[in-house]
């Protein structure tokens, strides 16, 4: 019988909900308007995005799971280690491939997944305490930008951060992130970093925009997120989404353009905005990279790149660790 895992909840339903009030008021009482994507992860958002990495155009989600499917076995043959870490974590769907070649090679003890999302982290940290029975889940709830000291400890834990999500940070973002997670770890510790590549503008604005439209589903899904906790009154149907790529930032931005002059009540702020005809949100963006600026921008912070993985120049797998 599998042992239950064990759940450390950070951040509570009513902080979540806190840090979406803060969010809002500063993000959308400024010019130009903005929301962080974290608000897009409601029941609906996951299950739109769950949606979105099985889309044709949406090429990051297969490209990711190809490498790790080919190279699991020598990042555990490499790293040695004992305890799996998983920041935003999701289903755990691929994580599992390395969940695979960890057991395999007679190592893991732990794995801890860490999540925004209570009821997703419980859901799936229950599913992997039972596929594999002789390894200790302990799942945190948590914000990577706050919480990364409740990683457990251990020895020759690996870290993992998939789905270039550490796009969605700004360069002063990326920066405190990488700082924060090399105080966390030790010198025997792993960092396993999945990032975007700089490509054709072509490929990468029509993995955003896809032909069914269930990216502009979930772009508007943040509005509906506010709607529902803030007591706002937006029509999401009276905003267009747009995926524009900045050349000079390396980054796809998606924005919500309003098709026509609206004033929106947010209740539990108290706060009137107007959105002008054409006027835009910015909900999110998704910075590309170069595999040089990846290994740099670790590098400052404290962490010295052991072994990269590519895919024909779309993505990379970057594997490291704390040098000091």
């Amino acid at each position: 019988m599998p042992t239950p895992p064990v759940i450390d909840v950070r951040l509570t339903p009513a902080q979540r909900r806190a840090g979406l009030v803060e969010d809002a008021r500063r993000g959308l009482s400024g010019e130009p308007k903005v929301l962080s994507p974290v608000w897009f992860y409601d029941e609906r958002g996951s299950n739109l995005f769950d949606e979105i990495t099985r889309l044709p155009e949406y090429y990051l989600t297969r490209v990711e799971r190809a490498l790790l499917r080919d190279h699991a076995a020598e990042i555990a043959r490499i790293t040695y280690a004992e305890e799996l870490t998983e920041l935003g974590s999701g289903t755990s769907e691929k994580t599992r491939l390395l969940l695979d070649a960890m057991t395999a090679g007679g190592t893991l003890q732990r794995y801890a997944p860490f999540d925004v999302s209570e009821e997703t982290l419980k859901e799936s940290a229950a599913a992997v305490a039972v596929e594999y029975p002789g390894v200790a889940v302990h799942g945190i709830v948590g914000d990577f930008h706050r919480h990364l000291d409740a990683i457990p400890e251990g020895k020759r834990r690996l870290v993992a951060f998939l789905g270039s999500t550490i796009g969605n940070l700004s360069p002063e973002e990326r920066a405190r992130f990488f700082f924060d997670l090399n105080c966390v770890l030790s010198h025997d510790d792993w960092f396993l970093l999945g990032a975007d590549l700089v490509k054709d503008p072509s490929v990468l604005l029509a993995a955003y925009n896809d032909a069914q439209g269930v990216t502009a589903e979930f772009n508007r899904n943040a509005l509906r997120v506010l709607n529902a906790e803030l007591g706002a009154d937006f029509d999401p149907d009276g905003f267009e989404h747009r995926a524009i790529w900045d050349a000079e930032e390396r980054w796809i931005e998606m924005r919500l353009r309003s098709t026509a002059a609206q004033q929106v009540t947010i209740g539990a702020l108290d706060l009137v905005i107007d959105c002008g005809p054409g006027e835009e949100i910015r909900t999110e963006i998704s910075a590309k990279f170069t595999p040089a600026q990846i290994t740099d921008e670790l590098h400052a912070a404290g962490f010295v790149t052991e072994q990269t993985w590519e895919d024909d120049g779309r993505f990379v797998l970057v594997l490291c660790r704390p040098y000091c």
